[in-house]
């Protein structure tokens, strides 16, 4: 994994950190404009990877309470971001795959700290 402080993760393709967030505040999730700000200062400032063009920001799902909402794509030069906004749960559910590393538990906090998350769940996997 490029750029790893760990010399034995030097043979990994890369991490991704999956990340479920609960009880956020609604504003922050359901506008745009705040989702955009979101993930340009978690690629700029926190994981520090190159966003590779504009991110996609979609909101769709509308025949569903539990569907509605925006997602996120986010293409990073290392790879992507992922994101799925629901309104109606007050949650996100987000996914970082990059082949440099970057600091997880940071990143975990500027996210719960950005959607004013009450409750966070993660899991991160090493890529072979």
């Amino acid at each position: 994994m490029l750029h790893s402080p760990n010399n034995n993760e030097k043979d990994f393709f890369g991490q991704e950190l999956i990340l479920n967030l609960y009880g956020c505040n609604l504003k922050k999730i359901s506008t745009k404009s705040e989702i955009k700000k979101f993930v340009i200062e978690l690629c700029d400032s926190v994981i520090k990877m190159k966003r590779y063009e504009k991110p996609f920001i979609p909101h769709f799902g509308h025949d569903n309470p539990m569907t509605s909402g925006y997602s996120l794509v986010q293409l990073i030069e290392t790879s992507s971001i992922t994101a799925h906004f629901s309104e109606y749960k007050k949650s996100v559910y987000l996914n970082i795959f990059s082949c440099a590393w970057f600091d997880a538990k940071k990143t975990q906090a500027y996210c719960k700290k950005f959607f004013g998350a009450k409750r966070a769940e993660s899991h991160l996997l090493k890529r072979d």
